[in-house]
């Protein structure tokens, strides 16, 4: 279970919005930490389960090198374009990379519900195609800390 947000109570997403929150956006920031000790920041397509934050990386990438050395992590989902619309979440953690690398088309029940999520939500389908460059990293927050800047009433 994430830990409570200390500061910003006021704006923070509740449980149900940042399910929503998380759930339709498309696109998160995954910032790792480099062999020089300097942050490296990508975009990722992510899909959220309620309880963990699943990203399907491409294996021969800088960002999957990184995670392999250090699994920290902190991920940005961020919307709004107006002042008085931003909101989002940060995700804070380690990320645990989950079944075969590269994935396969195996069967494996433990990504069934990543996977369905994943087909769904970019390829409108219920079928997740696997291409054989990525595979599955886990984050299960240690921390959420979330915004919403139209509960500020500007």
């Amino acid at each position: 279970m994430a830990a409570e947000q200390r500061r910003g109570r006021k704006i923070a997403m509740s449980t149900e919005e940042l399910n929503a929150f998380l759930g339709e956006e498309r696109m998160c920031h995954v910032a790792t930490i480099g062999a020089n000790g300097r942050p490296h920041n990508t975009p990722l397509w992510f899909v959220w389960d309620t309880e963990a934050l699943w990203l399907n990386s491409i294996v021969k990438s800088q960002r999957w090198t990184d995670i392999m050395r250090n699994p920290d992590v902190s991920v940005v989902v961020d919307g709004g374009q107006d002042y008085g619309e931003l909101r989002g979440a940060e995700l804070l953690g380690r990320l645990e990379q989950v079944g075969e690398v590269p994935r396969t088309a195996t069967p494996d029940p433990q990504l069934e519900t990543p996977e369905l999520l994943f087909a769904r939500k970019y390829g409108g389908t219920s079928t997740f195609q696997p291409d054989g460059r990525h595979a599955w990293l886990r984050l299960a927050p240690e921390k959420i800390v979330s915004w919403d800047f139209r509960k500020m009433g500007l």
